[in-house]
């Protein structure tokens, strides 16, 4: 057996060659076929690199009296589980990460999620923090082998969210489920904490809090008010879990032509339904041809360094967004195949729904390019709003929040009021108060969801967000360290007097001057 093709199967089961093994290069070893038992390999493996890692730093924050946690997250998906294990990592404790959904279903992936593969390509960075051993590839790999993940065009969305089950167990997440934020109460340089657990109110205290709650968490879906007004039984958001089963032999219009229209209308075909009619207010669909580049924007960001689009000018940033808002959305060229492999699949370029009603027999009475259809039920797939006003939590105090419109006035011709809502954030993804409010409690607040996307330069939440995590654990780090000095423990520190110990482990080596 060739040292280049020993798989980690006869490595570990102490096969012929493993000793020549430990000549290799350890990022050489490749796990070319699934082990035996991948998943005890997979354990073993994991708990070596963890090993090599070393343990997470003690905590180094000090206790403050009445305060239960250093950092609360909200939201226990990707991004949540990511920059837990970041300030783990930096020597944090006392985190808590929360989330609302049923233990298993943090995120997307299992829920609203309705592609086959991932948007993104596979080799982008995930919550591992540069630990290739507890990235996707490693995991993958070592259950199923290299050919398998070779193979692969993008990373299978049961895949991903199999994955980050995993992440969390491995990284002692101890995400708090069913639990709900309800208010945010300010307290001099405290935050306190309503929560709601089963059912059950409660409170704690924190120091620091991060919002990594997703696309909905900075306003919610987009509903256009013509479908918003129907009964709630004739139309559904692509944001909100739904049972695709009641579609069938029903028609179906979906109102958008994104990436999520196009997975929304190939699961209802798949569930048989009658006919989808998917209505695009553009006049083409847009998706990567395959083998062509497209044009790159400057200054924009690049892929090993994303984390530094949110150091550009204003100017550019706001532009980079207004673009990308304005811009057609691009869908992967697989969800239109698995879409357009129906017959009874309908694009309607050009058209727009107006005078949308149900009529007494229970149907969606619509006015398209001046003629009347009607459906049985209309799928909203229009994306998500910012608007950090239309989330309760933040009821309190999103008055005094520093947004955009306050801080940036766009060149003549290119205002844009959605973008206006956008909160301004800092270098560390804090809130920052408006000038005349003096609340400086904001700092304390880090928002990593869809409305810090201004800002930060890329879409937050997103896997390619992924990147920003440690960024945002180094923040978190410095305010808590530079807030617990003691000028007045350091004085007398540096004051007191040395006090020479004991000279008997040297005293016989010491020679007269």
């Amino acid at each position: 057996m060739s040292r280049l093709h020993l798989n980690r199967r006869a490595f570990f089961l102490g096969g012929a060659g493993a000793t020549a093994l430990l000549t290799i290069p350890a990022r050489a070893r490749s796990a070319d076929t699934p082990a035996a038992d991948p998943s005890r390999l997979l354990n073993e493996q994991t708990q070596r690199a963890l090993r090599w890692a070393g343990k997470a730093p003690a905590d180094w924050v000090r206790p403050r009296a009445g305060v239960d946690h250093n950092v609360v997250i909200v939201g226990g998906g990707q991004s949540g589980l990511s920059i837990a294990y970041a300030l783990r990592r930096k020597g944090i404790g006392r985190i808590a990460l929360i989330d609302k959904s049923e233990p298993g279903n943090a995120g997307i992936w299992r829920n609203i999620a309705r592609m086959n593969q991932l948007r993104t390509p596979k080799w982008l960075p995930g919550p591992e923090q540069g630990n290739p051993d507890l990235g996707f590839r490693a995991w993958y790999e070592t259950l199923q082998g290299a050919p398998a993940y070779d193979a692969l065009e993008r990373i299978p969305r049961t895949a991903w969210a199999d994955y980050l089950s995993w992440f969390e167990k491995i990284t002692d997440a101890n995400v708090s489920y069913r639990t709900r934020l309800v208010d945010i109460e300010p307290q001099a340089d405290v935050l306190r904490l309503h929560l709601e657990s089963g059912g059950v109110p409660r409170t704690e205290t924190t120091r620091k809090l991060v919002l990594a709650n997703g696309f909905a968490g900075a306003g919610g879906a987009n509903v256009p008010g013509l479908v918003g007004a129907l009964p709630a039984r004739l139309w559904s958001h692509t944001d909100v879990p739904f049972d695709f089963e009641t579609l069938a032999g029903k028609v179906v219009a979906v109102v958008g032509a994104g990436a999520s229209a196009f997975d929304a209308a190939a699961t209802a075909l798949e569930h048989r339904a009658a006919q989808v009619h998917m209505y695009s207010r553009r006049s083409y669909i847009d998706y990567p041809v395959p083998g062509a580049a497209g044009p790159a924007a400057p200054d924009r960001g690049h892929a090993n360094v994303i984390e530094l689009a949110c150091e550009l000018p204003d100017e550019v940033r706001w532009r980079n967004r207004r673009l990308f808002e304005n811009r057609v959305a691009s869908v992967p060229l697989d969800s239109i195949r698995r879409a357009v492999a129906f017959k009874n699949f309908h694009i309607h370029l050009n058209s727009e729904l107006s005078d949308v009603a149900a009529n007494g027999a229970g149907k969606v009475v619509a006015r398209i390019s001046g003629h009347t259809r009607r459906f049985d039920h209309v799928v909203a797939a229009t994306g998500y709003r910012v608007d950090l006003a239309a989330q309760p939590e933040l009821a309190r105090f999103h008055g005094s929040l520093a947004l955009w419109k306050d801080r940036f006035h766009p060149p003549a011709g290119e205002g844009d009021a959605a973008l206006e809502k956008y909160p301004y954030l800092g270098a560390g993804f804090q809130f920052l108060p408006r000038a005349e409010a003096g609340a400086e409690f904001l700092r304390n607040i880090h928002c990593f969801n869809l409305a810090a996307s201004l800002s930060l330069g890329t879409l937050v939440g997103d896997i390619p967000s992924c990147p920003y995590h440690p960024r945002l654990a180094a923040a978190i780090a410095r305010d808590l360290f530079v807030d617990d000095v003691d000028v007045a423990a350091n004085e007398r520190f540096i004051r007191t007097p040395l006090i020479a110990p004991d000279v008997a482990p040297y005293q016989d080596a010491v020679s007269p001057a």
